[in-house]
């Protein structure tokens, strides 16, 4: 949590007569105290301290390219989520009214407990016989997740589950080009590859696309059970082999190649988590679904990664954010599209030194 960046503030008066409307505060010159998440890279999030009680916003960051960005999808899935899945927060408002805050934006809930990242697991000191408790909570989430009965929730028309390989993988290089500030050597072989070895039978069913640790928030130190799945922005009806290689993409481990070792300080490498391999060996059986082209979804969800992060610093390069974390992400486009195609080409997802 960091004071509001510059060039990010919110207009408090406008937001707090939003906030009196839709009845979370009952008087707009209540004082209101607003801080700014300094974790997540892509929609920007607040949180509002007001009458005793804390909220959440959430608004798309200025310059953003449309797509992945849409507030009011986020909220849709939220609001369908909350008819059914008690893993996701609250939804309470949204408004395509930009004369508010100067965007689309949605209020949810604050949801109380422990978010681990590397400084939290550091911190607490969580030890090799924590992290299996903590990662079978994390994948049952996910198992329980792709069981949810997405027509019962009324999120029937989230998406269009046919042909969503193809399009993923069509799209992402749409954007990527759309992005790019410079050439990348592998770029162009990864997209190639992905399109001609993409899988063109696959079940559906709801995803998140996003799914690692610091996107869940579990309820104590107990690690037994998540209270709430954040970051629904990119959720939708697809392959679920798709979100198990999203996240196996930031599964980083203590084997693996140095320059993402000292790239990526997750969680993840400490004593006690398991392996990429044993993430997926665990998920078939969990789930019962068998995996076939596992590279295939590796490769694609490192990609990805390279994509967003692409996105990011072509905003910081344009002079549209200013944050100052965002000026080396295109050291991390190139890494990511180095290991998808060292993947590739080793058709392996443990990519050791």
């Amino acid at each position: 949590m960091q004071k509001v960046r510059k060039g990010e503030e919110l207009n408090e008066q406008t937001l707090k007569s939003f906030l009196r409307q839709h009845q979370l505060i009952s008087d707009v010159n209540s004082p209101m105290e607003v801080a700014q998440f300094s974790t997540g890279a892509s929609n920007l999030t607040y949180l509002l301290k007001i009458e005793n009680r804390e909220l959440v916003l959430r608004r798309p960051p200025k310059g953003a390219i449309k797509r992945g960005h849409d507030m009011g999808r986020e909220f849709k899935v939220l609001t369908g989520l909350n008819n059914g899945f008690d893993k996701a927060p609250k939804a309470y408002a949204y408004t395509e009214d930009k004369s508010i805050i100067g965007a689309s934006f949605y209020v949810m809930e604050k949801v109380e407990g422990i978010i681990i990242d590397n400084k939290v697991a550091r911190q607490k000191n969580i030890s090799a016989t924590e992290f299996p408790i903590i990662f079978n909570s994390w994948l049952d989430t996910l198992v329980e997740l792709h069981d949810l009965d997405y027509k019962a929730l009324g999120l029937e028309d989230l998406g269009r589950p046919n042909g969503y390989v193809e399009r993923q993988v069509r799209n992402w290089s749409k954007q990527y080009l759309k992005a790019a500030t410079e050439d990348i050597p592998e770029a162009p072989k990864v997209m190639t590859w992905l399109d001609e070895h993409q899988p063109t039978e696959y079940n559906h069913c709801l995803i998140h696309n996003d799914y690692k640790y610091d996107n869940v928030v579990f309820e104590d130190d107990s690690w037994q059970k998540i209270n709430a799945v954040l970051d629904w922005e990119m959720c939708t009806l697809g392959d679920p082999f798709m979100d198990l290689g999203a996240a196996i993409a930031y599964w980083i481990t203590a084997n693996d190649d140095p320059m993402i070792r000292q790239a990526f300080q997750y969680p993840t490498m400490m004593a006690g988590n398991p392996s990429r391999l044993e993430v997926v060996e665990q998920y078939a059986q969990k789930s019962g679904r068998p995996i076939n082209h596992l590279v295939f979804y590796y490769a694609f969800g490192l990609f990805k990664n390279a994509v967003i992060v692409q996105q990011i610093y072509y905003r910081y390069a344009k002079g549209l954010t200013t944050n100052k974390v965002f000026s080396q992400f295109h050291h991390l486009t190139k890494l990511f599209c180095k290991l998808a195609w060292k993947a590739i080409q080793s058709q392996r997802i443990e990519l050791r030194s």
